[in-house]
């Protein structure tokens, strides 16, 4: 029996290994492939595909990113995706981090009221408020700046921030504070030395999410960003629109957009598994 139950065992580890292998093959191919378009010539891109690089991998090169860099437009939209995101997580994390402890230990009129206002926001589509949001911003000079991208990717989401924080700073033990508040510490002192060291997985979680959503976000950009103003995404989708197959700029332009939200997972990767399980067991 135990040497069956053995096999079965090793039979069950075998099959999840090879559908995760497989799972991974699946989700890096597409990437692996935009890597070496990247590396590769337009004239070697447009006649074979780009799996030939493993067998003639004299025609990698990094001529199409220098070019990208000589490239004054994309190298501003690199930038102002920057100063886009950034500060959106920034703000979201720290404003949604004082609401959320605001919303979980103190006591104030409403509280109970406006955070149901606060997680009935989530259910608002980023669509609806799109245009009166933009006459808005038209009436007071923030239509097509980045602060108007900026201020517009904030309010939407800082109510996802609110519940995530608040419903995590709701776990920590009611005796840790009062035991805190007994020892002199005031709210600003108890929120800055004891509740965001421990809230810093779903702090980190926030600030994934947040940052991703902003990086990759088109929508938004498209329509309160000008020429000045945009990011790389709307700058890649001008260059699409424009010259159509022009793979030289695009993939190393696609794969900068890319590379640079899997270097921020993978380097909170640790916080992040941990923000995710949290509140899941006490």
């Amino acid at each position: 029996m135990n040497g069956r139950a053995g096999a079965g065992r090793w039979l069950g580890s075998t099959a999840v290994q090879t559908l995760l292998l497989l799972v991974t093959l699946v989700w890096i191919t597409p990437l692996a492939g935009l890597l070496l378009s990247s590396l590769r010539s337009e004239r070697d891109n447009a006649t074979e595909g780009w799996w030939t690089a493993f067998t003639d991998p004299a025609q990698l090169s990094f001529d199409n990113y220098r070019a990208l860099l000589e490239d004054s437009g994309l190298v501003q939209a690199f930038w102002n995706t920057v100063l886009i995101s950034v500060p959106t997580t920034v703000l979201v994390v720290g404003v949604a981090a004082l609401a959320g402890y605001a919303f979980a230990w103190l006591e104030f009129p409403g509280r109970d009221a406006l955070f149901l206002v606060v997680v009935g926001l989530l259910v608002v589509p980023v669509q609806i408020g799109l245009l009166p949001v933009a006459k808005l911003f038209g009436a007071v000079g923030l239509f097509g700046t980045v602060a108007g991208v900026v201020l517009f990717h904030v309010a939407y989401g800082l109510p996802f921030g609110v519940f995530l924080l608040r419903n995590f700073f709701a776990e920590i033990p009611r005796e840790m504070l009062e035991a805190a508040r007994l020892d002199g510490g005031g709210e600003w002192r108890i929120f800055h030395r004891l509740v965001l060291p421990l809230g810093r997985p779903a702090l980190a979680s926030l600030a994934i999410f947040q940052f991703l959503w902003v990086w990759n976000d088109m929508l938004v950009a498209l329509l309160f960003a000008d020429g000045e103003s945009q990011p790389l995404t709307v700058a890649l989708q001008s260059q699409m629109r424009q010259f159509g197959s022009n793979i030289g700029v695009l993939a190393p332009g696609a794969f900068l957009s890319l590379a640079v939200p899997l270097v921020v997972f993978f380097a909170f990767q640790k916080h992040f598994v941990r923000g995710v399980m949290a509140g899941s067991v006490k």
